[in-house]
């Protein structure tokens, strides 16, 4: 897929249609371990700030345009005929696999991370959803660092449900970094860095309305919404952003 530098960093020129072929593509070959995120201001410019992170997301085969910042600096970089109109927004992607899912009998999905009340909420609104997905299965791990003897249990798991589509919901960085370290005993399939799709819709946290992250004001609902948890956060990682495209904007936005 034809991507473009955002701050380093390789962002797939995608739209849902796109991204979804391109990940069933990569599904459906049952030798190959593959990984998937959507990717907010944040994740691109963490990857830029710091280079263990960076060499995380450099393992990744596919980076989405979740922010629109992201779609913006794309764009920049695109013929007027060729630009986005749409970021790739993680939760809704997730939806739109399992949607397209339905009726695949080579495709099946594993819900990996939350707690298992969010899990019980996520599985009942995605089986009520889609009643044609296929779920493989689903794991809360406990909270903390887990033992090599936790990470055999959740690789057994996933092997034994057959499943090939893992959405990891452990919050970023933890979900890159736990897909990178882990790779090679990884089982095939497809795993994605999802980040709060899980609490979304389980419907534990309000998503920002479609206005507001049209306008790429997401973040600012959420800290809205979490300020003692977010505002350390999007206080560092978006003015890193802003200050990292306006330097390289006057070199070459993106390279």
């Amino acid at each position: 897929m034809e991507t473009r530098p955002i701050l380093g960093l390789e962002v797939a020129v995608a739209t849902y249609e796109t991204a979804g072929a391109r990940i069933f593509e990569l599904a459906r070959d049952r030798a190959r371990v593959s990984a998937v995120e959507a990717a907010n201001t944040m994740v691109v410019t963490k990857a830029r700030h710091e280079a263990a992170f960076g060499a995380v997301m450099r393992r990744f085969d596919l980076i989405l345009p979740d922010g629109m910042p992201l779609v913006w600096g794309l764009n920049r970089q695109l013929p007027p005929e060729r630009r986005l109109k749409d970021r790739v927004y993680g939760p809704s992607l997730m939806l739109a696999l399992w949607e397209a899912s339905q009726g695949q009998e080579d495709l099946s999905h594993y819900l990996l991370g939350g707690t298992e009340e969010i899990l019980e909420a996520l599985e009942a609104h995605l089986g009520e959803k889609y009643p044609g997905a296929r779920l493989g299965g689903s794991y809360a791990p406990p909270f903390g660092t887990w033992s090599d003897a936790e990470n055999e249990h959740i690789f057994r798991q996933i092997r034994e449900s057959g499943a090939n589509l893992i959405w990891v919901g452990l919050g970023c960085p933890k979900q890159e970094a736990w897909i990178a370290q882990h790779w090679d005993r990884l089982p095939p399939g497809v795993y994605f860095g999802i980040g709060a799709a899980f609490a979304f819709h389980a419907g534990k946290v309000r998503q920002a309305p479609a206005l507001v992250q049209r306008l790429g004001l997401e973040w600012a609902f959420r800290l809205a919404a979490e300020p003692r948890r977010l505002f350390k956060r999007y206080l560092k990682y978006n003015s890193l952003f802003l200050w990292y495209s306006l330097r390289e904007r006057g070199a070459g936005f993106g390279r």
